[in-house]
């Protein structure tokens, strides 16, 4: 066997709590464990990335790890801390969505390899599909008590907590069957006798260690991480524009750094025990060099890195460097033309825009109808006219007089040109 599991998880911040005697489980053989991921997106978020983090360790300590889509379970929502029920899905989207996770996890988990611990993944709407309701409440219901799902705090919370106004659902109040069938169905189908998840999933675990003692005669242990939170209260995982994706075409790889590099210290050095693969003394190292210099932001850099590499590749970590650096680069317009347009678009999101259509363009335009005229970036043509006397104007990064005339080797991405007064008012001509 490779390295102690539970040892790796509890110096990486990564163990919240485990049912005595899986220790000595996992000391013995081989064992199977798995995670539960929701299917409702074809592309996973960093909220997701802690459970992800798990299997891929339990991978490395010589386990096998199963990722779970809940296709079946998807379709029910979890009261785990939730207040809405999802969306019913079809099938097709399904399959499209289990294929976009099974690719992602791909930079993670081992799918491929001969070992007996290659990943597997698997989709719990292929054995609950064919279930019927009577069947279901006959076969598994009888074995749980109401009592014993009404004791579970996920229940409890959401009874008795802010939304109780709206009750709960009996499809809700059933999920943790349903999930506690899985443990049981993979329990005997896979020889899996560990489920992994985060602290709000512990009730949903234990019904399913419950039904592998009652229906199954045997024994299943669960395994929980602590639930992410940020130092300074805000959402773990959340950014304005809503979710951190996995998938570069939701979260741009630029964005997904971004997320990173702006970690308080505190989080920085939590985050990168859990989110990495680096070891124990170069952790150490990085958090010791990085209280030295915290100005520098070793810990928050190296963290963005990794994860970029992880989630995307190389390159895309080298662009997003490139592009974090572009606008104190002293070789500016050649830098600036390697970004593709989406990367320019997020480098300078939220930037004053203004739109001149080619033929206005092409035509000429002077720096006066740059800057008032014909884009109001500044308020009159008499300010442009003072600012350019000042020398207070340049066009991508480079100072221009009143005389300087735009032309189409200004043009980044044959549409941007990017104009500065003083160093705080950036402005973007946009050319259709």
């Amino acid at each position: 066997m490779g390295k102690n599991f539970v040892e790796e998880l509890k110096w990486r911040g990564m163990l919240h709590d485990s049912m005595p005697g899986v220790e000595e489980h996992l000391a013995e053989a081989m064992r199977s464990a798995y995670v539960g991921f929701d299917p409702t997106a074809d592309s996973l978020h960093i909220g997701n990335l802690v459970p992800i983090m798990l299997l891929a360790h339990y991978q490395r300590c010589g386990h096998k790890p199963v990722a779970l889509v809940g296709g079946a379970t998807g379709m029910i929502g979890d009261p785990s801390g939730k207040s809405s029920e999802r969306n019913l899905l079809d099938e097709n989207t399904l399959r499209h969505n289990q294929e976009a996770i099974k690719k992602q996890l791909s930079h993670f988990l081992d799918f491929e390899s001969n070992e007996a611990n290659a990943a597997v993944l698997v989709n719990n709407y292929d054995w609950m599909k064919e279930f019927s309701f009577l069947e279901f409440i006959r076969d598994v219901g009888k074995h749980i008590t109401v009592n014993y799902m009404m004791a579970k705090d996920s229940v409890k919370n959401r009874i008795s907590g802010e939304s109780s106004s709206d009750g709960m659902s009996f499809t809700e109040f059933t999920y943790q069957l349903v999930q506690g069938y899985d443990f049981l169905h993979l329990y005997k189908a896979n020889g899996c006798t560990i489920q992994m998840g985060g602290s709000d999933q512990w009730g949903n675990i234990t019904t399913g260690t419950e039904l592998i003692r009652r229906i199954g005669n045997g024994k299943g242990f669960a395994i929980t991480c602590p639930l992410i939170t940020k130092s300074d209260g805000s959402k773990f995982g959340k950014s304005e524009g809503g979710n951190v994706w996995l998938d570069a075409n939701r979260t741009s790889p630029y964005k997904f750094y971004q997320y990173w590099l702006n970690s308080s210290d505190e989080d920085a050095e939590k985050y990168i025990k859990i989110f990495t693969f680096l070891s124990q003394d170069i952790i150490e190292k990085l958090v010791a060099e990085h209280k030295e210099a915290p100005h520098l932001r070793v810990l928050q850099k190296r963290l963005a890195e990794e994860l970029v590499i992880l989630v995307h590749s190389y390159d895309d970590v080298n662009n997003a460097i490139k592009a974090s650096n572009i606008l104190f680069s002293k070789s500016f317009k050649e830098d600036i033309k390697i970004l593709d347009e989406n990367t320019f678009l997020d480098v300078f999101e939220g930037v004053p825009q203004a739109q001149i259509t080619k033929a206005e363009f092409d035509e000429g335009m002077d720096m006066i109808g740059a800057l008032a005229a014909k884009t109001n970036f500044l308020n009159s043509n008499g300010e442009a006219r003072r600012a350019l006397k000042e020398n207070s104007v340049s066009v991508n990064k480079e100072k221009v007089k009143e005389d300087y005339k735009l032309s189409s080797d200004d043009l980044i991405n044959d549409k941007y040109i990017i104009l500065n007064k003083g160093k705080r008012n950036t402005y973007i001509i946009k050319v259709i």
